[in-house]
């Protein structure tokens, strides 16, 4: 079994890689990463000698390089974590997400039909739903909740998630998607809100909380997401879409002033700052599809996953500021470069 990773030097996608590695010894998985700012190749070093593994520097949006890829590897599945995802940056600059998160997405399925691969996975997100009042607790998500985007982002996301569904009516490409909450863990990026406020309080700077920090999200422990979503890629019916989510809601505020409390670090560093445009105030899945008909449950409670993600960031304090200082993206060309 082949399977294309794309997307794979990022967060999510690297755990994914690991996870398929030790759990299917005959696999092989190809890593597509173009190692934008998020993507950080020396994340995967403890597998880039394996045999099983290849790693292509490719932008997804580049057809002439996917299909050249596709015709060398012949894939069974494709799995797409390849995107834009940060939704500040797509308020300031909303075209980047669109190429990637759409055109990139079309090209990667042009190619699946050309070379018959047997699925191909979209990673989606829960923000395509748009968000649902702090006064309904009530309310969740379901895989039938109309689309109602805030951001470009999620604009550019949903889009995607329609042209995936599509394929499979027009072309009968064999799809499935999946819509996940916050994800946090290991290797994530130090631009996203709890990696952030670790590595703030670590080096006592401000820690930066939106408004009051009252949005609520469903936090889902990294390692749960990659297991739902290998599920679905061996046992989900094509053409379905499956919410993962982590039945953890947390406030902003609250997230923060946890991290706080195990950094031993004081609250008074804790900064509110102006609002996010469009700020959705609560997100919050209802995963009973995938749990009924494919046995899967988060594992991970929050104050177990944070306590796991906060001592891995005091454990690995070079890999994130190695990525503070900007000297990860030297790391392509230390194993590279004298390669092409």
């Amino acid at each position: 079994m082949t399977i294309i990773v794309t997307g794979g030097a990022g967060f999510i996608g690297s755990n994914f890689i690991f996870h398929m590695l030790k759990k299917y010894p005959s696999y092989r998985i190809v890593c597509v990463d173009k190692l934008t700012y998020a993507g950080n190749l020396s994340t995967l070093k403890g597998v880039i000698s394996n045999p099983r593994f290849r790693f292509v520097k490719l932008d997804i949006c580049d057809r002439e390089g996917v299909f050249k890829l596709f015709g060398e590897e012949k894939p069974d599945i494709v799995v797409n974590f390849a995107a834009e995802t940060h939704v500040d940056r797509s308020i300031y600059n909303p075209s980047v997400f669109l190429m990637t998160n759409i055109i990139g997405t079309a090209t990667l399925m042009d190619a699946c039909l050309e070379y018959g691969a047997k699925r191909f996975h979209q990673i989606s997100t829960d923000e395509v739903y748009g968000d649902l009042p702090l006064d309904r607790p009530d309310l969740f998500f379901t895989e039938s909740t109309p689309l109602h985007t805030s951001s470009p982002y999620s604009g550019s996301k949903a889009s995607a998630d329609l042209l995936v569904l599509a394929y499979h009516r027009t072309y009968g490409l064999p799809v499935s998607i999946s819509r996940c909450s916050n994800n946090y863990g290991p290797y994530q990026f130090p631009e996203k809100l709890i990696p952030l406020i670790i590595a703030n309080a670590l080096n006592d700077k401000p820690l930066p909380v939106y408004g009051e920090g009252l949005n609520v999200r469903d936090w889902l422990y990294v390692e749960d997401h990659c297991r739902a979503v290998d599920l679905i890629i061996h046992q989900g019916k094509p053409g379905e879409v499956y919410n993962v989510g982590g039945h953890n809601e947390m406030r902003n505020i609250d997230v923060v002033k946890l991290i706080c409390g195990l950094l031993g670090k004081p609250e008074s560093l804790i900064r509110h700052v102006a609002d996010r445009k469009g700020h959705d105030m609560r997100y919050a899945i209802d995963p009973s599809k995938i749990s009924g008909e494919l046995g899967w449950l988060p594992e991970t409670k929050f104050e177990d996953g944070i306590k796991r993600t906060v001592e891995w960031y005091l454990e690995n304090r070079e890999w994130w500021e190695t990525i503070i200082s900007g000297e990860y993206k030297n790391y392509y060309e230390k194993m590279y470069g004298n390669r092409e």
